[in-house]
C-alpha cells in the first residue's frame, strides 16, 4: 500500500535491497500511517527484519526511495523521532546496569552531548519504566530479570526518548505467554495515545486485538497488505515450497549491521 500522505511516518516505494549482491526485497511498496499499528508476517527468509532494517536506516536500500516523516532517509537526520528495538537483544550487554539506567540511555538522543540530565528526561524514564510495567524495578540490576522482563526493559529505553514511530523486530521471541501479554498491555497504553507502531512478529498471540493492518511478506516481495490476519491464516498466503534467499540458516538478517544506539551518535 502505497500513501498519499507526504509526511506520513513511513513510505516505501518501490523498494528493493540485496546484501552480497542477493537480492532481499524486491521492489516493495509500504506506507504506515499515524496512529496506525502494523505488523510484518511472513516465514523466516520472508524479508521482515531487513525491511525493518532498511526503514531504520540500518541496512542501505539499492532502489526506490524510503521516506521518514516525509523526508527521504537520506536526508533524514531528526532519528529521536523513531525508536528501534531489535530481535533478541540483550538488555543487560554484558555491562553491570540498573533497570533504570539503560532505559535512561535512550535519552541519549535527546539531549546535548555532556549535558546533565533534566527533569524532562527523569519524567520520561519514570512514564517508560510505568507503560511497560516495570517502575518497582528500576532499581534492580537488568541480569536479574528475565528473558520477557529483558525485552520490556528494551521496549522501555526505546520510549524513553519521546519517538513518533516505534519499530519493533520480534519482540515476543522467546517471550513467554505472560511477557507477551505484559508487552501488549504495554503497546496497548501505547496504542491508546495515538502512537505509531511497526510491528514484526512470528506470533501475534495478545497483541491480535491491538493491530489496524496486516502485511505479509513472501519472497522479499508484500504478499499481502490488509485487514488483520493471525499468524496461521497469513502462512496460507505462503507458498509451501517458498525457498529462503536471504542468507545461511533462512534468516533475514544481515551481518555486522550497526546498532540501534546508532540513532544516538547521529542525533547529536
Amino acid at each position: 500500500m502505497t500513501s498519499s500522505d507526504p509526511a506520513a511516518p513511513v513510505v516505501l516505494h518501490q523498494v528493493s535491497v540485496a546484501i552480497g549482491g542477493r537480492p532481499i526485497l524486491r521492489d516493495v511498496d509500504l506506507a504506515v500511517h499515524s496512529g496506525e499499528v502494523v505488523t510484518l508476517l511472513g516465514p523466516n527468509g520472508s524479508g521482515k527484519s531487513t525491511l525493518v532494517r532498511a526503514v531504520t536506516g540500518l541496512l542501505p536500500h539499492s532502489r526506490g526511495t524510503v521516506r521518514l516523516f516525509g523526508t527521504p532517509i537520506e536526508d533524514f537526520r531528526d532519528w529521536p523521532r523513531l525508536g528501534f528495538v531489535p530481535q533478541r537483544s540483550s538488555a543487560a550487554g554484558g555491562v553491570p546496569a540498573t533497570v533504570r539506567e539503560v532505559v535512561a540511555s535512550g535519552r541519549v538522543g535527546r539531549r546535548r552531548l555532556l549535558r546533565p540530565s533534566r527533569a524532562a528526561d527523569r519524567r520520561a524514564v519514570q512514564s517508560a519504566l510505568e507503560v511497560v510495567g516495570l517502575a518497582d524495578r528500576a532499581a534492580f540490576g537488568v541480569s536479574q530479570l528475565s528473558g520477557g522482563q529483558q525485552q520490556r526493559v528494551l521496549i522501555a529505553r526505546a520510549l524513553a526518548g519521546e519517538p513518533d514511530l516505534l519499530v519493533l523486530d520480534e519482540p515476543t521471541a522467546g517471550v513467554d505467554l505472560p511477557n507477551q501479554q505484559a508487552l501488549a498491555d504495554a503497546l496497548g497504553r501505547l496504542k491508546g495515545r495515538g502512537a505509531t507502531i511497526l510491528l514484526v512478529a512470528h506470533e501475534i498471540g495478545p497483541m491480535m486485538p491491538l493491530i489496524d493492518r496486516t502485511v505479509v511478506m513472501r519472497d522479499g516481495r508484500v504478499a499481502y497488505d490488509g485487514p488483520p490476519l493471525t499468524q496461521e491464516v497469513a502462512s496460507h498466503t505462503h507458498h509451501p515450497h517458498d525457498h529462503t534467499h536471504e542468507g545461511p540458516g533462512g534468516h533475514d538478517h544481515a551481518p555486522h549491521v550497526a546498532s540501534p544506539l546508532d540513532f544516538e551518535r547521529r542525533a547529536r
